[in-house]
């Protein structure tokens, strides 16, 4: 038994299906990193704890210096986690996703761990700022481009079959 099909029809369905599609992934792009607010809020308070761990604190001053810079982190992850309405399924996080995450922190490690070594025969305090503006500055510069690489990849899903041989 054959069903008579409509072309245009079926394109206006199908468009009528997608549209919907399209916003979500918008709103996923748009709120995967948190948008600015995240991306700098972490920026200033990893600069203040390499500024404060870079002043030579005895051993209790870095572990809670540590502590500190740890709730403030969860503290932002929260706020920002709370603020976006789209949740994903956990199988939407790829292998875009885990390199993108690793790559942050070999790139922002080597950054602290490279300009420390630079900065030793200053004094401790211009040493500290120097290490924590390059640093999160590093940090700024990476976040955007990567995130907007990882979260691309939500968009290429299921389209390579959906427009084949209908005309546009």
């Amino acid at each position: 038994m054959t069903t008579p099909v409509d072309a245009e029809q079926a394109w206006r369905d199908l468009q009528r299906i997608r549209v919907p599609q399209e916003r979500v992934y918008d709103e996923v792009e748009r709120s995967a990193s948190g948008g600015p607010g995240a991306t700098c809020a972490t920026a200033v308070s990893m600069w203040v704890f390499l500024v404060v761990t870079g002043l030579e604190l005895p051993g209790w001053g870095v572990w809670l210096a540590l502590a500190g810079y740890l709730a403030v982190l969860g503290a932002v992850a929260r706020t920002y986690s709370r603020r976006s309405r789209v949740r994903l399924h956990h199988s939407r996080c790829d292998w875009r996703m885990l390199a993108s995450f690793v790559a942050g922190a070999v790139v922002t490690g080597g950054t602290v761990l490279l300009s420390g070594r630079l900065v030793e025969p200053l004094e401790p305090m211009t040493g500290a700022l120097i290490q924590a503006t390059v640093s999160a500055t590093v940090f700024v510069l990476f976040v955007g481009p990567m995130s907007r690489w990882s979260m691309s990849s939500l968009r290429g899903r299921g389209d390579g079959t959906v427009g084949e041989g209908v005309g546009r």
